[in-house]
């Protein structure tokens, strides 16, 4: 597979300096810090762009734009902590897992911002505990009982109790979504304030972006959020969230193109490097696919797939190549998923020099089942997604529940999928159920605990209702 990948292109800035202290911030956590921050942003952007200063220390601050020709630094030793003040979080009409919804203003957001940056050796805390709710289950005896002690509204029995930070948050959950376009809808929302929480780096038509060595953490929703972007670099930093964090996903790349992200690591509470594309009829209306992504010397310790396709992607994910990457526990290894209803096509897509160690699940899964089935009376052939042209090469996987699944739709078979110079070991080995043209090469599925039980494929083609099982 060979793509000729356009170059992204870094943004560039001027020495203008302006440091946060010269705004009026208060260092130590107490104060607010948000006029601070955004008149410092604006009077760089007005004198041709700059540099915005962090220096050492914990700053507290509401919401900052990032205007064009602005690097928002940190130096090494600054942790911006993000308030969950609702006077700062404006509700606003935004688009969130792929649909018009309401949500908080972002902790750090941009719009049709074009040559910004976050950069430097310094941490961003989104605060998000104090705005997600917590599975039971996801929980020791001694860290349920600390949080019951937080206060919070409690919902549900046994494995389905639910904490909640506030009853706001609560009232939401129990009412659902209000929906964008419903008369008054802001305002409305605002009673269910806790329960609209943002992503925490939210960056919406922008062009050549940079983020730059800096960690971001514990965020509301999903960490980072580019959407409709192009050129966007994203190398050297660390994005983090509590492994129990309720949609604490990483990166979630959203119909973006020409994008490098380069030796970063995740270590999420969801999925980790996420590729989307919008959902269902409405994002199909809009022709922008994720594409022309390069991922590589990226470690992944914990998430709920390393590397991410979907189920988000109606627009389309096409010509992305990742290598070289490290995936640490994470439930799933490699994650291709879609249902019915979300259309658009997954192609030409490349995995290469992948290490996986200890999956509790699949090393390697292509699902057409994520989500509820639908009346498929009411599915026209736009609704029916596709995956094709995958190739994943020199993969190696020690320890997981299940080598690889395909699972597809009747509709329309998973295909042309390669795999080549695979080495897997396993509880259990290769089911394949509506799929066609699975090529393997030097594929290796060895027993977990049993070297000497092994499956080895080499220059085979399987198809439609194909299944290998490695027995317990």
């Amino acid at each position: 597979m060979n793509i000729n990948y356009p170059q992204v292109e870094i943004p560039e800035f001027t020495n203008n300096k302006f440091d946060i202290t010269e705004f009026g911030a208060v260092s130590g956590g107490q104060v607010s810090n948000t006029k601070a921050f955004n008149n410092a942003v604006k009077a760089a952007n007005e004198a041709g762009g700059g540099v915005v200063n962090i220096p050492p220390g914990i700053w507290l601050t509401g919401p900052i734009e990032l205007l064009s020709n602005v690097n928002l630094h940190t130096e090494n030793g600054a942790f911006v902590l993000f308030s969950h003040d609702e006077n700062e979080y404006p509700l606003i009409k935004t688009s969130y897992e792929g649909e018009d919804r309401i949500r908080a203003v972002s902790p750090i957001h941009a719009y049709e911002q074009e040559n910004i940056a976050i950069t430097g050796e310094g941490i961003f805390d989104g605060n998000g505990h104090l705005w997600r709710m917590v599975k039971r289950s996801k929980m020791t005896d001694g860290q349920w009982n600390a949080l019951l002690k937080k206060g919070g509204v409690t919902k549900g029995e046994g494995s389905k109790l639910v904490w909640f930070p506030s009853q706001s948050s609560y009232d939401g959950h129990m009412n659902k979504d209000i929906k964008p376009d419903e008369e008054n809808a802001l305002e409305r929302a605002k009673q269910y304030f806790d329960y609209y929480r943002p992503v925490m780096v939210s960056l919406v038509k922008c062009k050549k972006i940079l983020l730059d060595g800096v960690t971001f953490q514990n965020s509301p929703a999903w960490n980072v959020h580019p959407l409709f972007c192009e050129h966007l670099t994203l190398r050297n930093a660390f994005i983090r969230n509590p492994w129990n964090a309720q949609n604490g996903d990483g990166l979630d790349l959203e119909s973006c193109k020409y994008v490098d992200i380069i030796n970063t690591s995740f270590d999420v509470g969801d999925d980790a490097i996420c590729m989307k594309a919008g959902k269902n009829a409405k994002a199909r209306e809009i022709e922008i696919p994720t594409e022309y992504v390069t991922i590589k010397d990226c470690t992944v310790f914990h998430g709920h797939g390393g590397f991410v396709a979907g189920s988000e992607m109606s627009r389309g994910l096409r010509n992305i190549v990742i290598s070289n990457c490290i995936f640490v526990g994470t439930d799933i290894g490699i994650r291709f998923k879609s249902t019915l209803g979300r259309g658009g096509v997954v192609e030409d897509i490349l995995l290469e020099n992948i290490q996986m160690i200890d999956i509790p699940k699949q090393a390697i899964l292509f699902t057409m089942a994520y989500s509820g089935a639908l009346d498929e009376k009411k599915i026209i052939p736009e609704d029916i997604p596709e995956f094709k042209n995958i190739y994943m090469k020199n993969i190696v996987c020690q320890g997981c529940g299940q080598a690889i699944q395909v699972d597809g739709l009747k509709q329309l078979p998973i295909h042309d999928l390669y795999f080549e110079d695979i080495d897997i070991v396993a509880r259990q080995g290769i089911r394949c159920q509506m799929a066609e043209d699975i090529h393997l090469k030097n594929v290796t599925i060895t027993k977990e605990g049993d070297p000497s039980t092994k499956v080895h494929f080499d220059n085979e083609t399987v198809g439609e209702g194909y299944e290998a099982m490695i027995s317990m």
